[in-house]
């Protein structure tokens, strides 16, 4: 447990600060939480090949998710005096889908991100993307094929399948 928190739990309270805007007391409560969870869950992750770290993500990600959905289902009683202002909708889980997806993106090498921006993200056909970036339109499908196979691994490592 000593090993694993010397390891994980400075990366994974910058992860979590990023996730609760700053609230540094709310991303100590995640990672305390995060990391008796993975106590509890020693025997199954003690068999795992590779790093426990995507899991723990996973974890401390869910926990902020679980903990905001938490306070929506109960909001705080306050006078409905106030009220003239619609509050306006929730955007946790876009934002927090959106930093999942720039991190992976920041993975990828600088040609394969150029090539999924230009296809995917400015909705250029190849032929376009390939006269935009001054590369044949082979290369183009190729670096987009990998640049997509790269960025499953990426999202996998962060605990995101599909």
């Amino acid at each position: 447990m000593r090993a694993l928190y010397r390891e994980h739990a400075g990366p994974l309270f910058a992860y979590v600060l990023r996730l609760v805007a700053g609230d540094r007391q709310r991303a100590e409560d995640v990672v305390q939480e995060t990391l008796i969870r993975a106590w509890k869950n020693a025997g199954r992750l003690g068999g795992a090949t590779g790093s426990v770290r995507p899991w723990l993500v996973t974890v401390a990600r869910r926990i902020v998710i679980d903990g905001h959905r938490s306070r929506r289902a109960r909001p705080p009683e306050v006078d409905p005096s106030p009220l003239e202002a619609v509050p306006a909708e929730d955007e946790m889980e876009k934002a927090l889908w959106l930093m999942t997806l720039s991190e992976a993106l920041d993975d990828l090498t600088t040609a394969h991100r150029e090539a999924l921006v230009e296809t995917y993200f400015k909705g250029r056909t190849v032929g376009e993307a390939a006269e935009v970036l001054g590369i044949p339109s082979g290369t183009v499908r190729s670096r987009v094929f990998y640049a997509l196979r790269s960025m499953k691994l990426a999202l996998e490592e962060r605990g995101i399948t599909a």
